[in-house]
This record gives structure tokens, sequence and C-alpha cells, in this order.
């Protein structure tokens, strides 16, 4: 496996200018509103990013969970890792080390942290067609791969590229699905944006494939940018702004309901 240059990425930028502007939006209604009490408009976005978390609790246990009750621990697990997240990114924390990668991996998989402590996999896994790279160049593909995080300005962007480089790499033995998204959102919350969550079953089914297709292409063209890459960052995308009209929308309902 080669890890997907930076110089390689090509995302349109007027989706991502969009997302910009609605939270750009949203904090002009905040900070400058007439209309509305500041305080109470601070409240309404917290209490609408913790709804959003909550979901994003609920939709990535439906992700993994085989059935009810290991979805129910698993809500319970991811909460105290957002707790976890919260109170880093309240201390003015990003995400940028692989020591944060694995305190992450403890907290969300604390069953597969148990048998594989503090490492990475020792094992050749696959997912689907796709046959992860070997156990011992992961060290190796992580450290890149947070180098190359660093030269992506634009958080967004970083945050949904070492989302599909790290699944891709898939680190840990298990637990690389949560693992992963939770620090996508980490990085994206730490920046003012909402998390990112799947929906609904459609739409994981659409997010699994055209990551296999993605990996499919890269294993043939490798370091190369695709069609199923731009189709996957687009996906992304659209969910974060999805999201970041939840948010504007409940902060700017409660100065309607003022007028």
């Amino acid at each position: 496996m080669q890890i997907l240059p930076v110089s390689e990425i090509d995302v349109d930028p007027s989706k991502v200018q969009e997302v910009e502007q609605i939270m750009k939006s949203t904090f002009r209604l905040i900070t400058f509103s007439r209309k509305h009490l500041a305080d109470d408009l601070l409240n309404t976005y917290l209490a609408s990013t913790t709804n959003l978390k909550e979901l994003l609790s609920i939709k990535n246990a439906q992700m993994e969970a085989q059935n009810e009750q290991e979805a129910q621990d698993y809500v319970v697990t991811l909460n105290d890792t957002l707790l976890f997240v919260a109170d880093e990114i309240k201390h003015h924390v990003d995400f940028r080390t692989e020591l944060q990668l694995f305190q992450l991996f403890r907290s969300i998989s604390p069953e597969s942290h148990a048998i594989h402590p503090n490492r990475y996999r020792d094992k050749l896994v696959q997912i689907g067609s796709y046959v992860c790279p070997d156990p011992a160049k992961i060290p190796s593909l992580v450290a890149e791969l947070f180098q190359n995080m660093n030269a992506i300005k634009n958080p967004i962007i970083k945050a949904i590229y070492f989302h599909h480089e790290l699944i891709r790499i898939h680190p840990f033995i298990d637990g690389n699905g949560r693992t992963t998204r939770v620090a996508k959102n980490w990085i994206l919350m730490y920046n003012l944006y909402p998390p990112i969550f799947i929906r609904d079953e459609n739409e994981k089914s659409r997010y699994i494939e055209t990551l296999s297709n993605s990996f499919a292409l890269l294993e043939k063209n490798p370091a190369i940018w695709n069609d199923e890459l731009s189709v996957f960052f687009n996906q992304e995308i659209e969910r974060l702004r999805f999201n970041s009209l939840l948010v504007y929308e409940a902060v700017k309902e409660l100065g309607e309901a003022r007028n």
C-alpha cells in the first residue's frame, strides 16, 4: 500500500466553501443578531451539537453492533469516548498524534485493546476483496499519514482524508471503523464543525461500497486520485453539510420565535 499523497486530493472547493459558509452564518447569528440573546443562541448551538453527538452514538452503534444488546453497550462506550474528546477540545487539544489514536482505540474498543494492548495488529486482515497492508508496514504507514495530515490546512479535508486512509491501513485487529470515525469527528468538532455520522442503512451500504471501490482503484493505480475517491469525499462533505444546516436552523428558529 502507498499512502495517497496530499497533492493528489481533488475536491470541488465550492462544496467545502458551502459548509464553511453555513457555519459562519451560524456564528454570525450567535454573535451579531439583534433579535436574540447571545447566551441563548450559544446555548442553542451547544444543545444542537450535543444532540448530534447523541445521534452519532446511535448511528455508530448501528454500524458496529450485531444485536440490540451490543448496540446498547456500545452506545455507553462511545458516549464515554465522546466525553473524553469533548474534554480534550475544551482544553484546546486537537487530534494530531499516534498517542491520541491509541487513546481512542483503548476507549472505544476496550475488548480489542485487551487482546492487543497498545499495539497494532500482528495478522493479515481482509475487507471484502481488499487485503490490508502487512502488519510490519503499519507503523511507517500510520506515521506517514499523520505527517501528511500536517500538510492539509482545511480541517474538513483533513478529517475526511484521515478517515479514508486509516481505514485503508486498518491498523488494529478490530475496532478500526469506530476509532477512525471518532478521530475524524474530533478534528471536525475541534474546528467548530458538527460531527459526521451515517444516517440510515442505505447510506451505510453506499459508504461501504464507495470505500471498497476506491480501495480497489488505488490498488490498480497507487497514489492516484480516482472517481470513487471523489464520491467518498463528496458523500462525507454532504453529511457534514446536512448536519451544519441542522445546527444553523436550530439557532435561526430561536431568533425567529422572538420576532
